[in-house]
């Protein structure tokens, strides 16, 4: 038996409109390690968020698992009903969201909102449950945790608030975290420090974590391993270090070529032209083909295999076909990111 605690097989997920079919997530292949940080990074509107809605079986009444399998702490998932789901959640998974304001009640203090989350999955006494929240608000770095349990939420800060979204979906102690987009709305500062707790919470608990992310410098600094996604599928995935010391698909280099950190040392902030595809009626070939400047012909035709550069790294691109012309990255990202 192998240490995942995630493995998704051949997902795709559809949601289906007045328009048509939208092929949101198409064919992912994806493992999770315990204790392992997977940073999944990519534009808006890539699949990422659909993808992990999908697996907490959170999406809306119109968005359907299409094919594929999710196995979760061993337990194949994939056709669970709702019944089903509420014994995963929370005692297994457990998810926070970008806005800590649309998760936490703004009439009931946070100390008893992080008490009935516990009490929902523990069988323990009220005041035991009451001890341990307060355990849980100091785990995540609120300071004077027992007078601010009576404290409701516009008491703090918006990062103090995501703190206390974080309290709550440890309260179960479950084997998944997933982080969507929570440090977006933060300062540069307070984000630092989220992603630092984050890495503290994995150290004190063993939770395994996957954070979803626009940004590449969030990554830098907690992922363990990095998937990169577009247009519904995972195009590049490896350890930190391979994806962004030696990143093999034409549109990695494009997110690392947007990173601030290069453009104050080359002196300009590179773009990647144009939008991503329309997954109503998804592009044949390489989604990416028309955004790369350095497309094949056969981009425009064919989708790329996962090719493996090593075990732990695969690339969607046919520049690394053993028939294909030799391509250099853009020399910015020789630089250190």
């Amino acid at each position: 038996m192998n240490d995942y605690v995630l493995e998704l097989k051949d997902l795709s997920v559809s949601f289906y409109t007045k328009k048509g079919e939208i092929e949101a997530v198409r064919g992912v292949n994806l493992t999770l390690e315990k204790g392992e940080i997977l940073c999944i990074v990519g534009e808006s509107g890539c699949g990422k968020t659909v993808m992990c809605q999908s697996i907490m079986h959170l999406l809306p009444s119109y968005g359907k698992i299409k094919q594929g399998s999710i196995k979760a702490c061993n337990v194949d998932i994939t056709n669970y009903n709702e019944k089903q789901m509420r014994t995963m959640r929370g005692k297994r998974m457990s998810m926070v969201f970008q806005d800590p304001l649309t998760t936490l009640n703004p009439t009931i203090p946070i100390g008893k909102q992080i008490t009935e989350a516990i009490l929902k999955h523990k069988k323990i006494s009220k005041s035991d449950a009451k001890k341990r929240a307060i355990e849980l608000m100091e785990l995540v770095g609120i300071r004077n945790a027992e007078e601010r349990y009576k404290l409701q939420p516009h008491f703090f800060s918006g990062g103090m608030r995501q703190r206390c979204v974080l309290a709550t979906a440890l309260a179960s102690e479950p084997d998944i975290l997933f982080a969507d987009e929570v440090t977006t709305a933060l300062d540069v500062t307070v984000k630092a420090m989220v992603l630092d707790l984050l890495k503290e919470i994995r150290e004190k608990t063993g939770v395994a974590i996957v954070f979803v992310t626009h940004d590449f410098g969030a990554a830098s600094r907690i992922a363990d391993k990095i998937a990169v996604m577009y247009a519904g599928k995972i195009i590049e995935i490896g350890t930190k270090e391979e994806v962004f010391n030696t990143p093999l698909h034409p549109y990695t280099w494009g997110l690392l070529g947007a990173l601030p950190s290069l453009a104050l040392k080359t002196g300009r902030l590179q773009s990647i032209p144009g939008m991503p595809p329309s997954l109503l009626n998804p592009p044949k070939g390489d989604a990416f083909a028309v955004r790369n400047k350095y497309a094949l012909a056969i981009d425009y035709e064919e989708v790329p295999p996962m090719f493996k550069v090593s075990p732990t790294h695969f690339a969607a691109t046919w520049l690394l076909d053993k028939r294909a012309p030799k391509v250099e990255r853009p020399i910015v990202l020789n630089r250190e990111c």
